[in-house]
C-alpha cells in the first residue's frame, strides 16, 4: 500500500470514527488542508518565485511552501541560500550575476561587467550545490535580431567554458516586449533557440515563461513541443494580468503541464504570478494543485 493511500485511508477512518462518536470538533480544518496539500502526484517539480511573495519573510515563505509540497524557491542569490538549506529547499534558479533586465548580453558595452559578474557567481552556484543561473538578453536599443544574436554569442562564449567546468547552466529568460518589458530582445522562443544553437553548449538553455510567451507569440503548447530541447525551466502566471492561474484567465495550465511532461522534462516549474486575493498562500496552493498533473 502506498504512503498516500495509507494516509488517505487513515484520514477517512478518523473522520468516520469521530462522526460516529458524535464528536463536534473532529479534525481541525488546517490539518485536513495540510494533508490534502502534501498529496502531490510527484510528476512536476514545483517551485515558487521569491519576489512574488516579497512582503513575506523568507523563512515564512519556506515554511508555507514545504506544507504545500513545493521543493524549491526561484530567483534567490547567495545571501538567501542558507535560509533555503535550513528548510530543506532547493534554489532552482539562482540570480545575482545579472546587471538588470535591460542591460544584457546583446550589448558589448556591458560585456566586461557581465563577464566579471558571471565569472564570480558561477563557482559560487556550483559550490552551493545548485545548477542554474539566470541571465538576460537586454533591450534592443535599435539592434536587429542578427546583431543581438552575434553580440550575445560573443559575450556568452567568454563565460560558458567556466560554466561547463562547474556544471552550471546559464539560463536566458524569455520575456514579453509588448506589455511588461518594452524593447527586450529575447522576446520570442525561436530567437532564444537560435542563440542556443549558435552557442552549441548544454550549459546554455532558456527559461520559458508561459505568461510572457502567451502575450508575445501564443501557440504555447506547440512552441514547447518544438523548442523543448533548449528549455530547462518554466515560469507560470495568469494572462491577462499576471495574477492567479485560475479560471479568470485564458490559459489552461493542466494541458500545458501535460505537454511539458510529454517532452520528458525533469526540471522545475516555478509559480511566478502576483497574487491578488487576500489569502496569498491559498492562491499559491491552488496554483500548485492546478499544475500538479
Amino acid at each position: 500500500m502506498s504512503e498516500n493511500l495509507s494516509r488517505r485511508t487513515a484520514l477517512k477512518n478518523i473522520v468516520a470514527g469521530t462522526a460516529a462518536l458524535g464528536v463536534s470538533a473532529a479534525i481541525p480544518a488546517f490539518a485536513l488542508e495540510q494533508t490534502k496539500s502534501t498529496m502531490l502526484k510527484g510528476n512536476i517539480n514545483h517551485s515558487v518565485c521569491r519576489w512574488c511573495f516579497g512582503k513575506m519573510e523568507l523563512d515564512d515563505l519556506c515554511i508555507e511552501a514545504k506544507k504545500i509540497g513545493i521543493k524549491a524557491i526561484d530567483l534567490v542569490g547567495p545571501k538567501d541560500w542558507p535560509t533555503l538549506k535550513k528548510h530543506g529547499l532547493y534554489s532552482s534558479m539562482c540570480n545575482g550575476a545579472e546587471i538588470n533586465l535591460v542591460d544584457g548580453w546583446n550589448d558589448p558595452q556591458f560585456h566586461a561587467t557581465l563577464i566579471k559578474n558571471y565569472s564570480e557567481m558561477i563557482p559560487k552556484v556550483a559550490e552551493a550545490g545548485y545548477t542554474q543561473l539566470i541571465c538576460f538578453s537586454g533591450n534592443r536599443r535599435g539592434k536587429d535580431d542578427e546583431t543581438g544574436l552575434k553580440n550575445c554569442v560573443e559575450g556568452l562564449k567568454q563565460v560558458l567554458p567556466l560554466a561547463e567546468k562547474h556544471g552550471v547552466v546559464l539560463v536566458m529568460e524569455l520575456l514579453n516586449s509588448k506589455i511588461n518589458h518594452k524593447d527586450y530582445q529575447c522576446d520570442h522562443t525561436a530567437w532564444g533557440a537560435e542563440l542556443a544553437k549558435r552557442l552549441g553548449s548544454e550549459n546554455f538553455k532558456l527559461l520559458y515563461d508561459i505568461y510572457h510567451m502567451q502575450i508575445d507569440e501564443g501557440d504555447v503548447i506547440r512552441n514547447i513541443q518544438t523548442f523543448h530541447p533548449y528549455i530547462s525551466h518554466y515560469h507560470t502566471a495568469g494572462v491577462p494580468g499576471r495574477n492567479e492561474i485560475d479560471d479568470t484567465q485564458e490559459l489552461f495550465y493542466p494541458a500545458i503541464m501535460k505537454a511539458i511532461l510529454a517532452t520528458g522534462f525533469k526540471g522545475y516549474v516555478a509559480q511566478e504570478f502576483i497574487p491578488k486575493y487576500a489569502d496569498k498562500i491559498k492562491s499559491l496552493r491552488d496554483a500548485v494543485n492546478i499544475c500538479d498533473v
